[in-house]
């Protein structure tokens, strides 16, 4: 290989290995949204989702979030666990129109939940930690909840992360987090199930359908071979 080859070939390693950093920086503020985990709970039902908080900061420590629930599609339950270090407090707001629920009118229901680190307590650059909740019943009446969060830095620093999905399907630079509903998984597997019958019931007719020509087949060679030795003796 000539030296004008290796020069050539030493550029071009260069130029892929900086598009490739380039394009990590890029990607990873990406990976440091405040998200919500898991991601998908079933309508109606009762789930424990967990805001996922990094710190993004290189110099400065996460130590407060703050998570709104929404108001159009309120849950009426909503529980915290206990994180060391951590103070959790539930804010609620009046329900117009009132739920009725389980034979109860709920006027009112949590509108927020923030958490406050204890002194000398954060989330440390290149950390993260998880605050989960207990929610239900989750609402029916849409296929998506978002939960906007405001993030706090002990800096003085304050990161809202409440942008709903854009219309064309892109994420904003600040997307809210949230949790896609779907059906429950009893009617999801009904159909599946009914199908699954109907399969198992052609196939055991079909099998005795079979059963049954074989044994007239049997039951038909039987008596040719009684007439064939009737015959012979005589």
């Amino acid at each position: 290989m000539s030296s004008s080859t290796r020069r050539g070939a030493l550029r071009a390693g260069t130029v892929l290995v900086t598009a490739a950093v380039a394009g990590l920086a890029l990607a990873a503020p990406a990976l440091a949204h405040v998200t919500a985990t898991p991601q998908t709970a079933e309508q109606g039902g009762y789930a424990v989702i967990a805001l996922r908080v990094p710190t993004e900061s290189e110099t400065a420590g996460t130590v407060a979030l703050q998570v709104t629930l929404p108001a159009d599609h309120p849950i009426t339950s909503v529980r915290t666990t206990p994180r060391p270090g951590w103070t959790a407090t539930l804010a609620k707001a009046p329900l117009d129109p009132p739920i009725e629920r389980h034979g109860r009118t709920i006027t009112e229901a949590v509108r927020t939940v923030t958490w406050t680190a204890d002194p000398g307590v954060r989330i440390g650059p290149g950390e993260f930690a998880e605050f989960p909740l207990s929610l239900g019943p989750m609402p029916t009446d849409t296929d998506q909840v978002l939960l906007p969060a405001v993030q706090t830095y002990d800096d003085g620093e304050v990161v809202a992360w409440d942008q709903p999905p854009a219309a064309d399907g892109s994420e904003p630079e600040r997307p809210a987090p949230s949790v896609t509903l779907t059906a429950p998984a009893e009617a999801a597997a009904a159909p599946a199930a009914a199908g699954t019958t109907d399969t198992t019931a052609r196939w055991l007719g079909g099998g005795g359908l079979l059963v049954g020509a074989l044994g007239l087949g049997v039951g038909a060679g039987a008596v040719l071979r009684s007439r064939r030795t009737t015959e012979g003796l005589r």
